[in-house]
């Protein structure tokens, strides 16, 4: 299995180059797809795609080669419990806003069925076991039905004709294959093949994507605008950089990686209608490792590493630290791969696999929430106690940040689940009553909200941590001890000097007392001087 993805994925990076020739549509494949069983009815999902239309650039949806092939079993079944009655497979597509002319209601159960029953078909609303559907006048026809049937007497295949289906509404079109004999379903026994293409007036990106290509071109010059301030700040004091910035400067570069390879594998599927597989892949991967790395940088700083404390100070810390970050990467991983890589419908994750990938997704980010505010806590306590102002002062703004960002965050998640509740509704659950609205065409906000929160957060922290001439004021020294107990040697006292002398002029000064009073330490910016009883001062 692991062999198989890999050459797939090196199979794809070779081949991303030769897409544009190679392939000409937005490609929907069925081979090896299978039916399942939906209330009376068995049903393959053919794909969900908002379609843009428009009179000077015609929407289609084509079929090429789709056909169905059943088992001599089934076949032989079917002759035994029905001579030469016909088996069809029924393709139906539809726009959301008609999902009520596709199925009806059976008044025994009172139950919504897609295939028609006895108590339906006694009331001369259908034919009893074929799919039910009727034609909308207003809407020119709509939904349209095509249908294939297995030769009576045991055929073994039903093929769909090569027809094209054109699209003039813009709307969130999906389509379902459909068929109402139980013999077809003894052991999966119907396997599909051949592919739709589908294309909207602006290219092959689903609508629900196509918002995104321009957006993920702007992501990329705002990170490019970025990454140019932060160099030059970088190449001007890079004398003066500390660890924690150089740790920054990874998820800067990760996070124009990302932007730019999004933008690059939905340019290649809006020309192409190809989804390129390695494109994709690399975009998820920088974007997860890149959440990764920001995470564990913000904690990093939170906890002080670096400004109050040694970068590696404890050994099982840091293994937290590090291994909390790794777990965040993985699940990431996982549900960015599952929902991206090769997905070329607007619905291509069921709900219930979602929400699996997205549960541990949402309780890690919880935990390092939680674990960032507690650590800044802590260290806001410690810098206070220690008189340290100026990194008081950075980390203040640090917090107020994190704290914008957190409750921007809280307001954007009440503000999803409704277009997430559309997205998944869309896969046609027929006794939804709930109208199907033009909400998709806003969907792509969605993930382009969680960018910008994290871009924004990002350039606050590049504000706040930007390389300078000062940056070492805020680097921890060897001086500084870690522990309470050694709090009196710390101590920063801002207070004036009692006798004015030769340093007067210097801007920025602390003084401190050793911890067995037997020296006066003079810290500037210009350097260390220790004074010792019956000593002149000296400079270390």
């Amino acid at each position: 299995m692991a062999s198989s993805r890999l050459t797939r994925f090196v199979a794809a990076l070779v081949l991303t180059s030769c897409a544009l020739i190679c392939a000409d549509a937005s490609v929907h494949d069925y081979s090896g797809q299978r039916f399942v069983s939906s209330g009376n009815a068995f049903v393959l999902h053919g794909g969900s795609e908002g379609v843009y239309a428009s009179t000077k650039s015609g929407a289609f949806i084509r079929f090429e080669k789709v056909s169905f092939t059943r088992s001599p079993e089934s076949a032989a079944a079917a002759a035994a419990e029905g001579g030469n009655r016909t088996s069809t497979v029924t393709a139906v597509i539809f726009e959301a806003g008609d999902r009520d002319a596709v199925g009806g209601t059976d008044a025994a159960s009172g139950e919504r069925a897609l295939c028609c029953t006895p108590s339906m078909a006694e009331r001369g609303a259908c034919t009893e076991g074929a799919v039910t559907h009727r034609a909308s006048n207003a809407t020119g026809g709509w939904p349209k039905v095509l249908s294939a049937s297995f030769h009576p007497g045991g055929g073994l295949d039903a093929a769909f004709p090569d027809e094209t289906v054109p699209v003039s509404r813009t709307g969130m079109y999906t389509l379902l294959f459909v068929h109402c004999d139980a013999s077809l379903a003894a052991g999966a026994a119907v396997n599909a093949g051949g592919k739709t293409i589908w294309k909207n007036s602006r290219g092959y990106l689903p609508g629900r994507m196509a918002p995104l290509l321009p957006f993920y071109g702007a992501m990329s010059l705002a990170f490019v605008a970025l990454a140019a301030y932060w160099f030059a700040q970088y190449a001007r004091f890079w004398r003066e950089v500390a660890p924690l910035q150089s740790c920054a400067t990874v998820v800067i570069a990760l996070g124009m990686v990302e932007a730019t390879t999004w933008y690059l594998d939905l340019a290649e599927f809006d020309e192409s209608g190809v989804r390129p597989r390695g494109a994709t892949l690399w975009a998820a991967t920088a974007g997860a490792l890149r959440g990764a790395a920001a995470r564990v940088l913000v904690l990093a700083v939170a906890m002080g590493h670096g400004v109050v404390r040694p970068a590696l100070a404890g050994m099982r810390r840091s293994a937290r630290v590090a291994g909390l970050g790794a777990a965040f990467f993985a699940a990431a991983e996982a549900l960015e791969v599952s929902e991206n890589v090769g997905a070329v419908s607007d619905h291509s994750l069921s709900p219930a696999r979602r929400m699996l990938l997205v549960i541990p997704v949402a309780a890690m980010n919880a935990v390092f929430v939680c674990w960032i505010f507690s650590s800044l806590s802590k260290t806001l306590h410690k810098l206070k106690t220690r008189r340290m102002t100026a990194k008081l002062e950075m980390y203040r703004r640090l917090n107020n940040a994190l704290i914008i960002a957190v409750a921007v965050s809280l307001g954007w998640m009440t503000f999803e689940p409704g277009h997430l509740q559309l997205a998944m509704r869309v896969q046609i659950h027929f006794k939804s009553t709930e109208e199907y609205s033009e909400r998709w065409r806003a969907a792509w906000v969605i993930p382009a909200g969680w960018q910008l929160i994290s871009f924004s957060l990002l350039c606050a922290i590049c504000l706040i941590w930007a390389p300078s001439h000062t940056s070492t004021r805020y680097a921890y020294s060897e001086e500084e001890e870690d522990g309470e107990e050694d709090v009196d040697r710390d101590l920063e006292d801002t207070r004036p000097l009692i006798r004015p002398g030769p340093l007067s002029y210097v801007d920025t000064w602390a003084i401190s007392v050793s911890q067995d009073a037997t020296k006066i330490i003079l810290r500037t910016d210009s350097g260390v001087y220790a004074k010792a009883a019956g000593d002149g001062g000296k400079r270390v």
